[in-house]
């Protein structure tokens, strides 16, 4: 009764939406571990995403739902965030030890391309035109967290210090921005971004007085998908902060969200609930896979 009545709330909300933002499974209950994260599309249509089968793993989804293992981290790393650069390399957060992985294209072989001790956890991910990659770096216990620029030979900076639980991070469609989400302390922030790629003029760009955030992502216009972690929603904001839509997932807890398909209209979810990957359709493609696919 209560997603019949939200699907109702989503039609009278988004009239005139037709098939958008009605999320349907991708994936079966169980096939991801509760840290299923990170999901970013390739080039060849796979959503990829980690901990498939058991922790440590990347698994490749097909656009159908059929999934496999695409590779085992080395050791004891465990991957969350994912991204492309435009030259198809993989990147992957190992939040247990600190570091980044690089995945060459048409190879699943790991290589350390960056690490630093002084991360709690490289968690999420965002890539910029050119490459530069930021990492959110939360502190969970201490509801704290740090951001760091990872250039494109691999060197780590750290860009701030002393926010609250940095999780969720993108970059603007022009490249002049960066969006970062505090988790615990519910709150969206925006950074400029000079030609350096180093950060300032920090400003609160949205918040919100219940439930957390995870993983976030822009489309080709601007606006911002933003996973509400505890609510079983995404949200979609304008480039002003301004809510244009929620949508309901299926499951109380998303984790995070990329955009894919034969047009990039297609948003896949990562929900821990029910460990499994959701999909809807949207009006506009994702930023990624628009840089991806040099659309």
């Amino acid at each position: 009764m209560v997603r019949f009545v939200s699907s109702l709330l989503c039609v009278f909300f988004l009239a005139g939406c037709s098939q958008h933002y009605i999320a349907r499974p991708l994936t079966r209950p169980g096939e991801f571990t509760p840290g299923i994260e990170g999901p970013a599309c390739g080039r060849d249509g796979s959503i990829y995403a980690v901990n498939f089968t058991e922790q440590g793993t990347i698994g490749r989804i097909s656009p159908s739902g059929k999934g496999e293992v695409f590779l085992k981290l080395p050791a004891d790393s465990v991957g969350n965030g994912i991204r492309f650069d435009r030259a198809g390399n993989m990147y992957i957060a190992d939040y247990v030890n600190h570091q980044v992985f690089k995945v060459a294209p048409g190879t699943s072989k790991p290589v350390v391309f960056a690490s630093n001790s002084m991360m709690n956890q490289p968690n999420d991910l965002a890539i910029s035109f050119g490459g530069t990659l930021y990492a959110s770096d939360p502190n969970w216990p201490a509801k704290t967290g740090q951001l760091w620029k990872i250039t494109i030979d691999g060197r780590t900076t750290r860009l701030a210090e002393k926010m609250g639980t940095t999780n969720g991070i993108e970059v603007s469609p022009d490249g002049r921005t960066l969006y970062v989400n505090e988790s615990a302390q519910r709150k969206i922030w925006s950074f400029a971004i000079d030609s350096d790629g180093n950060l300032s003029g920090k400003k609160l760009f949205k918040s919100f007085e219940d439930h957390g955030f995870d993983g976030m992502r822009c489309d080709v216009d601007g606006n911002l998908y933003v996973t509400r972690y505890g609510k079983g929603t995404v949200v979609k904001l304008s480039p002003s902060g301004e809510v244009l839509a929620e949508i309901d997932v299926l499951g109380s807890k998303p984790s995070n969200i990329c955009f894919g398909g034969p047009d990039g209209r297609t948003a896949y979810v990562t929900e821990v609930e029910h460990t499994r990957i959701v999909s809807f359709r949207v009006e506009r493609p994702g930023l990624a896979w628009s840089r991806l696919f040099n659309r």
